[in-house]
């Protein structure tokens, strides 16, 4: 496949090892691989900045999953009580319920586990302040 040139600048794209084209936006998508790029990629942004944050944005998300898996179990009460109240499609209330209940009951498990692991880690957090400003110091070079 011959590629075509570019209409506006008349340049024929480059192409690479495996013979698909590169855009121009690929390029810019490039960027450096050195350490200290890496290291912030792969660190979230509170680890390096100073900043307090609020409860609502520390636990946010696992209230969230635990209010999902009260709802979902809530919900998988309901069907399976609908068992026993209803005579028609019983098995569909008798399959679909404890699966509700199964995987409601996992989020709230999943969403209360979660709040101790970020208690332990604004702990941690708090006893590297040290250790932070001397990471910063040496990545940011």
């Amino acid at each position: 496949m011959v590629s075509s040139p570019d209409p506006v600048t008349m340049e024929i794209p480059p192409k690479s090892p495996d013979g698909s084209q590169k855009s121009p936006q690929s390029k810019e998508l490039l960027t450096s691989n050195t350490a200290s790029s890496l290291c912030i990629s792969s660190r979230s942004e509170s680890v390096w900045t100073n900043t307090s944050r609020s409860k609502w944005n520390i636990y946010h998300k696992p209230v969230i999953v635990m209010s999902v898996g009260a709802g979902v179990f809530l919900f998988g009460v309901v069907i399976t009580s609908l068992t026993c109240i209803q005579s028609n499609n019983k098995k569909f209330y008798k399959m679909c319920g404890p699966a509700f209940l199964s995987l409601g009951l996992m989020l709230l498990v999943c969403g209360l586990v979660w709040i101790p692991i970020i208690r332990k880690k604004q702990k941690q957090r708090q006893k590297s302040k040290c250790l932070q400003t001397l990471r910063s110091f040496f990545f940011n070079r």
